[in-house]
């Protein structure tokens, strides 16, 4: 049997707990915390393999061994992978309170509403996206993945940081900083977690699922559900495939460029992604910030004339919607298309245009296609009869990078 204790970010572990161990495996803090049975031999974690490798004999021997782990290990922590290993049915996990939850209780917030995310081992832009997309979100951290990191890249988005270091410890710090300032120090190697938090909205409304929220009831709202100009708007029947298209979901980053009024925009943002929308008028960038704030929804805004503005977008997207453009529409969708990680989705109105977006995507080593879109909507007349209604007709093209191994693009 393996015993999984976990420790640190709440009371101190029962010294019986250990007892009768023959072997004992955990970060050396975690052992320097403990008194080890008499005769026992401990192992530092480090590379889970080598300890792992260690614990077989042990374990094949039916003796007993104690692993010492941090908060709830369980959450994100080593029970995953000692279950693959030695199989689930071999372990007795004792979690203690988990750094998260110890975080929260520290600044004295409800968390079944917040957003955890690992940044330990991974990239941390899902971290960062998933910061900028949320009022809510704990972050793991990791090296290359701290306060700092997030801090820089997180500069334009209006959140306060919590950091929390050396949880359950006497050396315990847990501080509010802005992102700037988070950027600007060295935090060591003792944050236990980071807070990401809109004060504003902090406390959340009541929820009865807790985790990443379940996105919308529905979605392709109806043109009266945006601010917009002259009806200039991406239509309903439009916007539906150019979501499924777009796939935007918790931890994507998606560029709406030309968003007019910021309808794609709010909807990626509504389903959960990191968005950048980019406007090149003054009344069009209020007007996308004004139906963001309406929906509910955190959309970054940057007034600039694309392709040239693109240049200083630091994050590359998942997807990107291109609305708008005239004559270097060609040109843009090419910008696009070097800087996207998964696809790229054009609505177009000009049949000239067509071939050269199409030219445009698959010169990028996209794969391509695309559908004219006709729609006719009910309309009433007088007399309490009804008519269709005929919307213009919209070009849908789409170009999608395919995988490493894949040969030739759809022409």
């Amino acid at each position: 049997m393996i015993t999984v204790v976990g420790m640190g970010a709440g009371a101190p572990i029962d010294a019986s707990v250990t007892a009768g161990a023959e072997l004992v495996v955990g970060g050396r803090r975690h052992l320097d915390a403990v008194r080890l049975p008499e005769g026992a031999e401990r192992v530092v974690l480090g590379p889970l393999a080598p300890a792992f490798d260690a614990m077989e004999e042990y374990v094949a021997g039916e003796r007993r061994v104690v692993v010492l782990a941090s908060g709830d290990p369980g959450f994100f922590g080593i029970v995953r992978a000692l279950a693959e290993r030695f199989g689930p049915e071999r372990l007795d996990v004792r979690p203690g309170v988990s750094s998260v939850a110890a975080a929260f209780a520290r600044v004295g917030l409800p968390w079944e509403d917040a957003v955890v995310v690992s940044a330990h081992g991974r990239d941390p832009r899902t971290a960062v996206r998933l910061c900028r997309a949320h009022p809510k979100v704990a972050v793991l951290t990791g090296p290359g993945a701290g306060p700092a990191e997030l801090g820089a890249a997180l500069r334009a988005a209006g959140r306060v940081l919590v950091v929390a270091s050396a949880l359950g410890s006497a050396e315990e710090r847990v501080e509010r900083v802005t992102p700037a300032e988070a950027a600007a120090r060295d935090w060591g190697a003792a944050v236990s977690v980071v807070l990401c938090l809109d004060e504003e909205r902090a406390l959340g409304a009541v929820r009865t699922v807790a985790g990443t929220p379940s996105g919308p009831a529905g979605w392709a709202l109806d043109e009266a559900e945006f601010t917009h100009r002259d009806s200039m708007i991406t239509k309903f029947e439009v916007r539906a495939l150019a979501l499924a298209r777009l796939g935007p979901r918790p931890g994507d980053l998606v560029w709406d460029i030309g968003a007019g009024s910021g309808s794609v925009a709010v909807e990626c943002a509504r389903l959960g992604a990191a968005v950048t929308a980019v406007e090149k008028t003054p009344d069009g960038v209020e007007r996308v910030r004004a139906n963001a704030r309406a929906h509910g929804v955190d959309v970054h805004v940057v007034h600039g004339a694309a392709p040239g503005v693109l240049s200083g977008l630091d994050d590359d997207p998942d997807a990107v919607f291109v609305g708008g453009g005239g004559r270097e529409l060609p040109a843009l969708v090419t910008a696009c298309a070097r800087r996207a990680r998964r696809t790229v989705v054009v609505a177009l109105a000009a049949l000239d245009r067509v071939p050269a977006v199409r030219e445009a995507l698959t010169g990028a080593g996209f794969g391509c296609d695309g559908v004219l879109l006709q729609s006719s909507r009910l309309a009433p007349l007088p007399g309490d009869v009804t008519r269709l209604a005929a919307t213009n007709p919209v070009f849908l093209l789409w170009g999608v990078r395919p995988p490493a191994h894949s040969e030739g693009v759809c022409q």
